[in-house]
């Protein structure tokens, strides 16, 4: 049972941190993205290939999957510069359906469809993070120093910058605001802090495919970020832990078949997305209305 609250809790902390940085460029930015699976994707690709061929030390790998997600991310972040609303979500839509496909056939880096397997845990100073116990305490200092450089961001003038693009590019551009420039180094920070998570999961899991960065996963980190509050700091959080417990508490419901519990689960977050629209727009922790600062 111990094990089973840890590795629910790793993965918890994972969730977060992809949720945190998903809402940091939607939530703060107004910038709607459907590929941030993509990043994760890009994190865990790039921890195992270095992990598994190089060197499986925790600093190196992490910086390495951050530096590739955030360089990547600039074919999400060109995009954003020239269209916004609807047309970016569909932009973004096509990065994640390139960038499953390169997942899948790209085989002698990913290993295709069949995925790497045998990723090595990982080495800080000489200590391996063998046991889960130890690794659900990196997993949470983690998680704790991504909501410190998201809190110090969207606090600071950088934070300011970017709700007054979310609210008016135009008023935003008037004011003296560099629109294209804070876009894209916000565009850059969520891809790197998600290529961090992708870092922690590849690290934990010792398995990999292209299963884990499909649309759904994208999806389902959106789903975190509007049930938790956008534009919030801690409501992200908050719906990364919901939409992570679901799961485990419906198995204990003996009036659910188990072969649809996956279904039910969809409709759940479906449902609870519409009702939030509807009576609760900011979200469990923004209440009504969208927090105007951090």
């Amino acid at each position: 049972m111990i094990a089973y609250l840890q590795n629910i809790a790793v993965l918890f902390c994972i969730n977060a941190i992809l949720a945190l940085t998903l809402n940091f460029i939607m939530g703060y930015a107004g910038i709607f993205s459907l590929a941030h699976a993509i990043f994760f994707g890009v994190g865990a690709y790039a921890t195992a290939y270095i992990a598994m061929h190089a060197s499986d030390s925790l600093l190196l790998c992490m910086a390495a999957s951050a530096a590739i997600s955030a360089i990547l991310s600039m074919a999400l972040a060109l995009p954003a510069l020239r269209v916004r609303g609807e047309y970016f979500v569909a932009a973004s839509l096509g990065l994640q359906v390139i960038g499953v496909t390169i997942f899948s056939e790209w085989k002698s880096i990913t290993g295709g469809l069949g995925g790497m397997i045998g990723i090595p845990r990982p080495k800080l100073w000489g200590y391996t993070f063998n046991d889960d116990t130890a690794f659900l305490m990196l997993a949470l200092v983690v998680l704790g120093i991504v909501v410190g450089i998201t809190a110090l961001l969207v606090r600071g003038s950088f934070g300011r910058s970017l709700m007054a693009i979310r609210d008016s590019e135009s008023a935003a551009q008037t004011y003296g605001k560099h629109v294209n420039a804070v876009k894209t180094l916000s565009v850059a920070v969520a891809a790197g802090l998600a290529g961090v998570a992708g870092s922690l999961y590849a690290f934990y899991i010792s398995f990999i495919n292209v299963e884990s960065f499909v649309l759904e996963t994208s999806i389902l980190l959106m789903a975190m970020v509007i049930i938790g509050g956008t534009g919030t700091l801690f409501g992200p959080i908050v719906g990364a832990a919901l939409l992570m417990s679901l799961p485990a508490a419906l198995t204990y419901l003996p009036f659910l078949p188990p072969t649809e519990l996956g279904s039910i689960q969809q409709i759940i977050y479906g449902l609870a997305m519409v009702l939030l629209m509807m009576f609760r727009p900011g979200g469990l922790v923004g209440g009504r209305s969208k927090e105007k600062s951090a």
